[in-house]
């Protein structure tokens, strides 16, 4: 089950990021058209530049500024999604216990674990869904916002700090900070669980790579928009998960003194 609800999330988020994807290069404005442009990216548009106004014509304050209330817009998605995730994690091991008891592949069996799968999710109120909706639903937001960014003329055309918002970073400062909040951020979330996980392990030094790879070659601005959108969800993670990140720090210290 696990497995298909992970499939179903990257099936819509693949297909909401080509929806969008084809028109990367094409600069968004007011006549742009389509459901994406009109309710999505143009408004995460219109509110970069509205801000940059408000704050002396600074892009790169606007670019901090609107992140910070993205994120905090669908925090709450982010708090019902984790405590979701806590409370599927808590019934892995009775989830565990069903099957091992009905092992047997046939398909008999397998209703029955699935039955009985399903009234231990009731038995304890727990929708093995509800972690998802609020992914889905953040996933819109966060990729029109990497678009309205990258699509937004005004912005390329504006400096912030040593970059140029519209050029990569002469220095590689943003990409290589970009790589790092990555991987602090993953290796946060996925406390406790990527030594048990050799794919989640990996990618806990796969995704910091590919974002520095990619950070090199995109506009300062995408790099800044990340760095401060990982940096948010440090604090996060830290306020949502600090005593389960307590936890595994006791415990890998009391790994390490045997």
């Amino acid at each position: 089950m696990k497995k298909r609800i992970f499939l179903v999330i990257g099936l819509i988020s693949i297909m909401l990021f080509l929806s969008g994807c084809t028109q990367v290069k094409q600069p968004i404005t007011a006549e742009s058209t389509g459901f994406w442009n009109e309710y999505i990216v143009y408004p995460l548009s219109w509110f970069i530049v509205k801000v940059a106004e408000t704050f002396g014509g600074s892009f790169g304050l606007s670019i901090i500024l609107v992140t910070i209330i993205v994120r905090l817009a669908i925090l709450p998605l982010m708090i019902k999604q984790t405590k979701s995730s806590k409370a599927m994690q808590a019934l892995q091991p009775e989830m565990a216990a069903l099957k091992e008891k009905y092992s047997s592949k046939d398909q008999k069996t397998q209703q029955k674990l699935q039955q009985e799968t399903m009234q231990l999710f009731q038995k304890h109120g727990v929708n093995p869904l509800a972690g998802c909706f609020p992914l889905v639903i953040q996933m819109p937001v966060l990729i029109g916002f990497y678009h309205a960014i990258s699509r937004t003329r005004e912005i390329a055309e504006h400096s912030f700090l040593w970059f140029d918002l519209g050029s990569p970073d002469p220095f590689y400062i943003l990409p290589l900070v970009a790589g790092a909040t990555t991987f602090i951020q993953q290796k946060m979330m996925m406390a406790g669980t990527a030594n048990q996980n050799p794919q989640m392990a990996m990618m806990l030094w796969m995704m910091p790579i590919m974002i520095i790879v990619f950070a090199i070659n995109f506009p300062a601005a995408l790099s800044l928009y990340w760095v401060v959108g990982n940096l948010f969800m440090i604090v996060q993670t830290y306020f949502i998960k600090g005593p389960d990140l307590k936890a595994t720090a006791t415990g890998n210290a009391g790994g390490a003194k045997k």
